[in-house]
C-alpha cells in the first residue's frame, strides 16, 4: 500500500487496530421528563474533557516538544468551548428527544459536511480536530474518558487508525512501539507536524489500511518510501529486517558526523543551515550539526490560536532563537500566511487559495500586522545575527514596497530610541516562476535570495502536489525546473550574492551533488536531512560533479536526466 512517508526510517511489527469510535454510537429515545437529565448528563461530558485536556500536561515526559503540544491541547480546548460544540447537541437532545451520544453524532456529521465544502486546504484539515474533540466527548458520554489508542502499546505493535489525535502520537514517547499508519493525514496535519519532530516511522494518507489490516497481521512501515508490506512473506520480511538493522546502523554513523565541516573532497566549504517552525526547533538543529537558521517560518506563531501574537510575544521567540543559536545566522521569513496556512480572523475562502492573498501579498494588504512583525524582527537584531527574508515575491514592485515598510519600521523604533541592526540584511524567496525569470532585477534590490522550490516546481509544472490524482507528476528532475535552478544559482554567483535553496530538494541526498553541480553552496533543510546531506558533501568532488551536471542540464529526456544522475551518484 502507498501513503504520504511523514518520517523516515523502517518499522515491522503487529497491527493493532485504533477503534473509531463515533461508529458505535447507540441510538435511543429520552422521555420528555429525562430530557434535563440528559442535557446535565452532557454538560458532565463537556467539563469532564475539558478538565482532561487542562491535565494532559502533566502526563507528558520531558523530551516531547512542549510548545507543539501546547498548541494542539489549546486548539482542541477552543473546539470544546464553541458553542456548535457545546450548546448546540443539548438542543438537538431537546429537539429529537435522543441520547447524548446520538446528538453529539448528529452534530458532528453536520460540522463535518460544512467542512466539506470549504476549499482551502488548512482550514478543511481542521476538520480532524473537531472529530478528536468529539470522540473525547463521547468516550466521557460513555464512561471511558481519556481512552487512548496509545494505551497498552507493547514492543513492535503497529497502530493503525482512521486518524490519530495529536496528542495520541505525542504520549507514543512514553511507550515502545513501532510506528503508525493512518488513513488520512495531510502535510499541514497536526499529527504529521508532531510525528516529524518526534521521528516516528510513519505512513498518512493510505485512505483505506483501518479497513483492510487485520488485528496481529504483521507490517513493514517504510517511512522512507511512504510504502506499507502487509503479511509479508519470509523472503520479503527477511530482507526488511536486514534493511531495518542497516538503517538504524547508518543513522548511528551518521551521528558521527555531526561536529564534522561539510566540506567536498576537492576542499570547498558548504553551509547547512536548518528549516526551522517554532523557537524549540533550535534544539533539534544543534544535535543535527547546523551551522545557523536558514528559514524560520513565523507564520507558525500565527496559528491555532484565537488571537496574533503581539509584537512583544514576536519579539522574545526570535530573541530567544538567537540566543540559542549563539553566534550563528538567523534567516527569519516574514509570515507566509494566506493559502492554507490562515490565522483566526483573516480567514478567506478563495477560488484558488495557493493563487491568492498570501505571504508578500497579505503583508501589503495588511501594513499594520506587517509593520508590528518588522518591528519584533528588527528589535531580535539587536541580539545576534539575523535576515529578513520576504516570501513569494513575483516583481519588482512588491521589493520596493517591502523595504519601505522596513524603513517605516526602522523609523518608528529610532523615534522610540530602541536599538536594532542598522545593517540588516534583507532577501527574497523565488518561488514563483516570474520571480525566476526576473532574477537579475531581484538581486540589484536584495541583499540575498532562498529559493523555495516546494511552491517553484508547483507553479512551474502547474501541479497541485496534494493532489492524489496528480502528485506524480511533481517533479523536481523536470529540465525546466534544472534549467530554472542553474540560472537561478548562476545569477546570484556572478552577482556576487549569498543564494540558497531551502525546499525539500535541499535535503534530498540524491540531488545534493547535482546542487553542487549548478555552483550552490548554501542548503537549509528539515533538521532531520542535515546529517545525511553532509555525509553526501563529504564524498562529492565540486570538479566531478560540475561536469556531470553540465550533462544533465543539456540533456532533455527523462531517462537519460535520470541515467545521469545515477551516474552522479555512483561516482567517488
Amino acid at each position: 500500500m502507498h501513503g504520504t512517508g511523514v518520517s523516515g526510517g523502517i518499522a515491522i511489527g503487529r497491527a493493532q487496530l485504533a477503534s473509531h469510535a463515533l461508529l458505535e454510537v447507540a441510538h435511543y429515545s429520552i422521555p420528555a421528563n429525562k430530557i434535563r437529565n440528559e442535557k446535565s448528563r452532557f454538560d458532565r461530558a463537556i467539563k469532564s474533557v475539558s478538565k482532561e485536556l487542562k491535565n494532559l500536561k502533566k502526563q507528558i515526559t520531558s523530551d516531547i516538544p512542549e510548545a507543539e503540544f501546547e498548541v494542539f491541547v489549546n486548539l482542541h480546548r477552543m473546539i470544546l468551548e464553541d458553542s456548535t460544540v457545546s450548546e448546540a447537541p443539548k438542543n438537538i437532545i431537546e429537539s429529537m428527544g435522543c441520547n447524548a451520544e446520538w446528538a453529539l453524532k448528529v452534530q458532528l456529521d453536520h460540522l463535518l459536511e460544512q467542512f466539506s465544502k470549504i476549499e482551502n486546504t488548512y482550514l478543511r484539515q481542521r476538520e480532524a480536530d473537531v472529530r478528536q474533540v468529539a470522540e473525547r466527548i463521547l468516550k466521557a458520554l460513555l464512561g471511558r474518558p481519556g481512552d487512548s489508542p496509545t494505551k497498552n502499546i507493547e514492543e513492535n505493535t503497529i497502530i493503525v487508525a482512521h486518524d490519530l489525535s495529536p496528542t495520541d502520537v505525542v504520549l507514543f514517547k512514553q511507550h515502545k512501539f513501532a510506528g503508525f499508519i493512518t488513513d488520512l493525514g495531510g502535510a499541514t496535519s497536526h499529527t504529521t507536524i508532531v510525528a516529524r519532530s518526534l521521528n516516528i516511522p510513519s505512513v498518512v494518507a493510505l485512505h483505506q489500511a483501518r479497513t483492510l489490516i487485520r488485528e496481529n497481521e504483521i507490517i513493514i512501515v517504510d517511512g522512507t518510501a511512504g510504502l506499507i508490506i502487509v503479511d509479508p512473506d519470509e523472503v520479503i520480511l527477511s530482507e526488511y529486517e536486514v534493511l531495518q538493522k542497516q538503517w538504524l546502523l547508518g543513522q548511528q554513523k551518521l551521528k558521527r558526523l555531526r561536529r564534522n565541516r561539510a566540506t567536498t573532497i576537492d576542499g570547498a566549504d558548504i553551509e547547512l543551515n536548518a528549516n526551522i517552525e517554532l523557537p524549540e526547533d533550535v534544539a533539534s538543529a544543534k544535535e543535527n550539526g547546523a551551522t545557523g537558521v536558514g528559514l524560520f517560518r513565523t507564520e507558525f506563531l500565527f496559528l491555532n490560536r484565537g488571537d496574533l501574537p503581539s509584537e512583544d510575544e514576536q519579539f522574545e521567540a526570535y530573541r530567544q532563537v538567537v540566543r540559542n543559536m549563539k553566534s550563528s545566522c538567523i534567516t527569519i521569513r516574514t509570515f507566509d500566511l494566506g493559502a492554507d496556512k490562515q490565522p483566526e480572523g483573516y480567514t478567506r475562502v478563495a477560488p484558488n487559495p495557493a493563487l491568492g492573498q498570501r505571504a508578500i501579498r497579505l503583508c501589503l494588504a495588511e501594513p499594520q500586522l506587517f509593520h508590528q512583525q518588522l518591528r519584533a524582527i528588527l528589535r531580535a537584531s539587536n541580539y545576534g545575527k539575523i535576515r529578513i527574508l520576504i516570501p513569494m515575491l513575483s516583481n519588482v514592485h512588491e521589493i520596493d514596497q517591502a523595504l519601505h515598510l522596513i524603513a517605516e519600521a526602522k523609523e518608528s523604533l529610532d523615534i522610540g530610541g530602541i536599538a536594532y541592526d542598522r545593517k540588516i540584511e534583507i532577501g527574497g524567496m523565488i518561488e514563483v516562476p516570474a520571480a525566476a525569470l526576473s532574477i537579475k532585477a531581484f538581486l540589484k534590490k536584495l541583499d540575498f535570495i532562498s529559493i523555495g522550490t516546494n511552491d517553484l516546481i508547483q507553479y512551474t509544472l502547474a501541479i497541485d502536489r496534494t493532489d492524489d490524482a496528480v502528485a506524480h507528476l511533481y517533479d523536481p528532475m523536470h529540465p525546466a525546473i534544472l534549467h530554472l535552478l542553474s540560472h537561478i544559482i548562476s545569477a546570484a554567483n556572478r552577482a556576487n550574492k549569498s543564494v540558497a535553496v531551502c525546499g525539500e530538494i535541499a535535503g534530498d541526498p540524491l540531488i545534493t551533488r547535482l546542487l553542487l553541480g549548478m555552483g550552490l553552496r548554501t542548503f537549509s533543510m528539515h533538521p532531520a536531512h542535515l546529517l545525511t546531506v553532509k555525509q553526501k558533501i563529504l564524498t562529492s568532488d565540486l570538479r566531478e560533479a560540475t561536469a556531470i551536471t553540465k550533462k544533465i542540464l543539456r540533456a532533455q529526456h527523462p531517462d537519460r536526466i535520470e541515467y545521469l544522475v545515477r551516474k552522479l551518484n555512483a561516482k567517488f
